[in-house]
């Protein structure tokens, strides 16, 4: 949901007289930045990226972010938030900085903090007596205390404040947050951080900073079990004729369960579940503790992945050397351009290297990619296409004309790895249709469409 006028208006404060400075500009910097600007802070986002500033400056907004451009535009025009290409200069008079860079995942599968701790040794010695060091990216257990090392100051405190953002809906989950988790060893550091969110009516969760550390990686790692068992059981739920939407609506009828990551799908991915799985499994495997878990909630996702494109074969075959596919959607999920780790990526690409020709349209998707005919519509890319396959869950999906569809396909096939589409209205348009899940969908609306 986003952030209306008057959710704004309500949450917009008059001048605090802190200053913030928030250093990175990606999805979760701009918007930690705007925000904190709505809740009558000073801020200034600070990017060693020039190019990326001169952009913010011109109110080029560079992610894909709704509500994020007007937000931004409103607050830079009230004369609260500012840009900046110097982390030194930015951090000067600042009361509180935010370290909001990238941690992704290296090679071994722990998470590389490179930029973090350049950032760091960069800013050491420009920061004020007093200031508060805040770091908001996804960070092992542990660095808060490598920070305080790393920084060699006793006269700035480290707090972790960890940001818990869903790409597509960042400026809500900053304004309406579940929760609010500040952890820090110093407890009157925690409570200055924790006052910068009084206008915001929510639980604040104050505890140490490995505690804080851990929560994140501990929810992400939860979600992407629970999406695993999600599609373990989609796949019972095929092999004995059950329905997967039947049952998780109401396995998620139980208020000690509840509806949200209930969703089967083609497999979880993104920017921050692939790495905060690896590093939390790299984390507990450097302390002695094997997270079979875990473990095997990642190696089901790989498998599953490899059971869709085996779903998209079997609609096409025999031989589908040279064979059209269609696919619609390429980012990881819908409301964002994200496409890392992204599992229509994945599976266009696993495709691809079978012979396959993949014609895909996105919406936020514009640049060539390797192994994928990008095109303009829906329609461009079902032409000629043996098989449609639905891969992420794009809602303007469904008001395209499935009739349309039909006449410009070799072949009237949908694999809907998002259970987007009504399987009556798909069968009864003359389709076979083959979904994630829905065990007797095909069988059972086949019959009351004849």
């Amino acid at each position: 949901m986003l952030m209306n006028g008057s959710d704004l208006g309500t949450l917009t404060r008059r001048g605090s007289g802190l200053r913030v400075c928030v250093i990175g500009t990606g999805y979760v910097g701009l918007s930690v930045g705007a925000c904190l600007a709505v809740l009558g802070h000073e801020v200034t986002c600070a990017d060693r990226d020039a190019v990326r500033i001169e952009r913010l400056r011109d109110g080029e907004i560079v992610v894909a972010e709704p509500g994020l451009g007007e937000m931004v535009d409103s607050m830079t025009t009230a004369g609260r938030l500012h840009f900046a290409t110097s982390n030194t200069a930015a951090v000067t008079d600042a009361d509180f900085v935010f370290l909001c860079l990238p941690t992704p995942q290296g090679e071994d599968g722990s998470a590389d903090l490179g930029r973090l701790f350049d950032v760091i040794a960069e800013i050491a010695a420009h920061l004020r007596s007093g200031a508060v060091l805040v770091g908001k990216s996804t960070v092992p257990v542990g660095t808060a205390r490598q920070v305080r090392g790393a920084l060699g100051r006793d006269d700035v405190a480290v707090v972790s404040n960890p940001e818990f953002l869903a790409e597509g809906n960042a400026v809500r989950d900053v304004l309406c947050p579940d929760r609010i988790v500040i952890g820090s060893d110093d407890p009157v550091a925690a409570r200055r951080v924790a006052h910068l969110y009084d206008a915001i009516d929510t639980r604040v969760v104050i505890t140490d900073a490995a505690s804080a550390e851990a929560i994140k990686y501990a929810a992400n790692a939860y979600l992407a079990v629970r999406l695993s068992f999600v599609n373990s059981m989609a796949e019972v739920c095929e092999r004995t004729g059950a329905d997967v939407d039947a049952v998780m609506d109401g396995v998620g009828s139980d208020h000690r369960i509840g509806q949200h990551f209930l969703r089967p799908g083609p497999g979880w991915g993104g920017s921050c579940f692939p790495k905060d799985t690896a590093a939390l499994l790299r984390t507990s495997m450097a302390r002695g503790f094997d997270f079979t878990l875990l473990r095997a909630a990642t190696e089901y996702n790989l498998a599953h992945r490899e059971r869709m494109v085996q779903k998209v074969t079997a609609m096409v075959g025999p031989h589908v050397t040279g064979e059209t596919v269609a696919m619609w959607g390429l980012t990881f999920k819908a409301g964002t351009d994200d496409l890392r780790d992204s599992p229509a990526m994945a599976i266009a690409a696993h495709l691809a290297s079978l012979g396959i020709i993949v014609q895909a349209f996105d919406p936020t998707v514009s640049q060539p990619l390797p192994g994928v005919s990008v095109t303009r519509s829906c329609l461009e890319a079902c032409c000629g296409a043996r098989a449609l396959v639905v891969a992420t869950e794009w809602p303007q999906f469904l008001d395209v004309d499935l009739a349309e569809v039909g006449r410009v396909m070799a072949e009237r096939n949908i694999v809907d790895l998002r259970n987007l589409f009504d399987p009556a209205t798909v069968v009864a348009s003359g389709f076979r249709y083959d979904a994630v899940g829905r065990g007797l969908s095909s069988t059972v609306v086949a019959s009351i469409a004849g």
